[in-house]
């Protein structure tokens, strides 16, 4: 990559989040619980941050479906509460206050470790206009090499971002860090810098590679050094891809 096209990608570091961020991460249950209760507030009150919500639960219910209902073994629950030291049930209300809901999506984030699904994904209809504008962002899973989801992207063409949803995981032993790729079809890869293993994020796109999100380009994470980034070629493993969806 030349020396005028730094990629300023966007970590936990660069800022709040944009509603829509917040919206999805509220989704995907990645939030503490102070945090979480703040937003499930605002989404009783604010009609358009409600209609993001609910976009978010549509756009997610595709990936989810591809996979049967399970019966949830009885002690997998409080399995599940030992292990993130969880000692009581918040009170919950409303859609948000489902407990269905919550244990499905902590269910999802552990899957990678527990090897374990509780899914029963909600799919609200769509009944205002923002609502079917939001849907128009589908979600690309990034697999690793056993199959297992290692980060969700929701590209947003419009904007030149790349929403990065990771399911939590271990720093490399070797002090090297995830760097995503964008490989246009035919073409060399492009970096779009450091993605976390840990928190979502927004990646901003370089100018140039805009263009390119679109079906047939591949997003791609590597382990890299963390001097030098972003990096004009990657030299590590690959240890999560997928194609762009549109």
């Amino acid at each position: 990559m030349s020396a005028d096209l730094t990629p300023p990608p966007a970590g936990p570091e660069a800022g709040p989040p944009d509603d829509d961020v917040l919206a999805g991460e509220l989704v995907l249950g990645v939030l503490s619980g102070p945090e979480r209760a703040r937003v499930q507030a605002r989404g009783e009150r604010e009609p358009d941050f409600a209609a993001r919500i609910a976009a978010w639960e549509r756009r997610l219910s595709p990936w989810l479906s591809g996979y049967a209902t399970v019966t949830t073994p009885a002690h997998l629950w409080p399995e599940l509460t030992r292990r993130l030291g969880w000692t009581s049930e918040p009170a919950r209300t409303g859609l948000w206050g489902s407990l269905t809901l919550w244990r499905a999506a902590t269910a999802l984030a552990l899957l990678a470790v527990l090897g374990v699904w509780v899914l029963r994904a909600p799919s609200p209809p769509v009944t205002t206009a923002a609502q079917e504008a939001a849907a128009a962002k589908p979600v690309t899973t990034l697999a690793r090499d056993d199959g297992t989801p290692g980060w969700l992207a929701s590209v947003d063409r419009s904007r030149g971002t790349v929403l990065m949803v990771p399911v939590p995981a271990s720093p490399d032993a070797q002090g090297r860090v995830p760097e995503l790729w964008i490989i246009p079809a035919g073409q060399a890869p492009i970096s779009l810098g450091q993605v976390s293993l840990t928190k979502s994020h927004t990646v901003t796109v370089p100018q140039r590679a805009v263009p390119d999100l679109v079906a047939g380009s591949v997003l791609a994470i590597t382990l890299e050094p963390s001097a030098g980034l972003p990096h004009a070629a990657p030299s590590g493993p690959v240890v999560a891809k997928g194609a762009i969806q549109t």
